[in-house]
């Protein structure tokens, strides 16, 4: 998932969080309500936003969807500029484009 980090908050890319869809599969909808959950801010027509005081919550629960082996890398991973300096908390799940 594409990611940047202003001001301390780490936005992900609208384009890339996952979706809610009734009647999908159980695993991608649990993907979704999770990391909904711990958002400071999940519109659907923009970026998510997630405050420094979820890092460590952000970075187990992409961690363990990883593990699970049930969605791609692409999906829990996060991507970002290859400029970025990648917070400590965020490095086991974190990457540059």
């Amino acid at each position: 998932m594409r990611a940047r980090i202003e001001h301390d908050i780490v936005f992900l890319h609208r384009e890339d969080v996952p979706e809610y869809k009734k009647g999908g599969s159980v695993v991608r909808n649990s993907y979704f309500w999770a990391l909904r959950s711990i958002a400071a801010q999940s519109y659907r027509q923009r970026d998510w936003e997630y405050e420094a005081e979820v890092w460590l919550a952000l970075q187990r629960m992409l961690l363990s969807f990883t593990e699970s082996g049930y969605l791609g890398l692409r999906e829990t991973q996060l991507e970002f500029p290859a400029e970025a300096d990648i917070p400590a908390v965020l490095k086991p799940i974190a990457t540059w484009e």
